[in-house]
């Protein structure tokens, strides 16, 4: 058991690291879109979170794409999946009304064409700051509940 766990937390250290960017952090992970969608809501309601909304951007940037005559397709499936937590929200705000613009909390998750067995779950970087530490803290263990 031991390994396994310390097995899955080097493929997450190593995803980490290969998906950083300024604004996003991306996990990738082998494996089907929709079972790990269903993962990820399933971590979202295990912390007694609620789902805001679902938007269907792959679906969306398809559709709106071919309207303005681009018909270059991005993701094979893409989905931002918006929620909130008013304990934690309300913590972080408490401590610097600015983190208002961090909420509602959201992860993307996405395959890119040709490579559906490869599945992303993106999320907003949040500041190095121990105001919003318990957002970031919040947001990461969705994400590596979702994909253990």
């Amino acid at each position: 058991m031991n390994r396994i766990f310390f097995g899955g937390l080097l493929t997450l250290l190593a995803a980490v690291a290969l998906g950083q960017s300024d604004y996003a952090q991306v996990v990738k992970v082998n494996g089907n879109f929709d079972d790990i969608k269903d993962s990820l809501v399933l971590a979202i309601e295990r912390q007694g979170l609620v789902i805001n909304s679902t938007s269907h951007v792959g679906s969306m940037l398809e559709r709106t794409g071919r309207d303005i005559g681009n018909d270059k397709r991005i993701y094979q499936n893409a989905e931002v999946i918006e929620f909130c937590s008013a304990k934690v929200s309300r913590a972080v705000m408490e401590t610097d009304p600015k983190a208002i613009v961090l909420c509602p909390y959201s992860i993307s998750i996405y395959t890119l064409p040709g490579k559906a067995e490869t599945v992303f779950l993106a999320y907003r970087k949040f500041p190095i700051d121990a105001s919003v530490k318990h957002a970031a803290d919040l947001v990461e263990g969705i994400v590596e509940d979702a994909i253990r």
